[in-house]
Formats: C-alpha cells, structure tokens, sequence
C-alpha cells in the first residue's frame, strides 16, 4: 500500500513555490526611518515590489511570501525598537510592564489576523489577508515603540 501512495505521489503534479522573492531591507528601513506617525504609506512597498519582480511574485503563494518577507524585515526592526524601549525605561522599573504590553499586543496581532484569515474561509484569499494583516501590525508596531522613546 505505501509503495502505491510514494508512486501516486511521485506522479502528483506539486503546487507551484514562489522561489528567491525578497524584499529591499534597506527600503524597509528607510520607511522607518523616515517615518512620523505609525502608519506611513511605504509601509508594503517593498513586498509591493518584490510581487512585480519576478512572475513568481504575482502569484497567490509569491504575494504571501513578499509580505512575509516584508514582515520578517520590520520584525528585525520591532524587535531592536523593543530592546532600545526596554532599555531607556530600565532605570524606571517599567521593562516588566513593557513586556507585559508586548505579550498581550502579540496575542492580538495573533487573534486579529487571525480573524482575517479565518474570514476567508477555504478561499486563496486567506493567505494574502492573514500575511498582510501581520505585516501592517508588525510595522506599526515597530513605529509605536519608536514613538514611545520619543519626547
């Protein structure tokens, strides 16, 4: 029987991966740099082109894997802005409540894009909403903790 299921599997034509899709880091952060406020428009221009790079990136799972990407490149950034708030507010006694509030800001952006995945049901559509949804929050966040070091 498994002998069956490797051939029949072998014969199986295999969803197409969206392949060496990747986002401009160095654009990324020159939106957070140039930043004011937590929602500037750059915020998805660069998963924006890395979809027009390559005809891979027009697809269901390339749109995805450009706003992850994206996404992964504003978490480097979330987390370095996590550790310069921790770190002005030491002396304060506040990085306990610092932490608390990122464990629960967390467990929204999990149960809101969540929602948006959920929401599409059993469409493609899913995947490009919850991706989007982690990028915006991923981002604004990001700028909210810049803001918080801010006078």
């Amino acid at each position: 029987m498994l002998k069956y299921l490797a051939i029949t599997l072998a014969v199986l034509p295999l969803p197409v991966v969206a392949q060496d899709l990747a986002v401009d880091e160095a654009a990324v952060q020159q939106c957070f740099d140039g930043a004011t406020g937590i929602d500037p428009d750059c915020i998805g221009q660069a998963a924006d082109a890395c979809q027009t790079a390559t005809p891979d990136g027009s697809t269901t799972v390339g749109i995805s894997e450009c706003l992850m990407a994206e996404t992964k490149a504003w978490d480097g950034i979330l987390n370095s802005q996590y550790s310069a708030t921790r770190e002005q507010y030491s002396s304060d006694g506040l990085p306990e409540k610092l932490q608390a509030a990122q464990r629960a800001w967390i467990a929204f952006r999990d149960a809101d894009c969540g929602f948006a995945y959920d929401k599409f049901g059993g469409g493609s559509m899913r995947g490009i909403a919850s991706a989007s949804c982690q990028l915006n929050h991923t981002a604004r966040r990001a700028l909210e903790l810049k803001q918080m070091r801010e006078p």
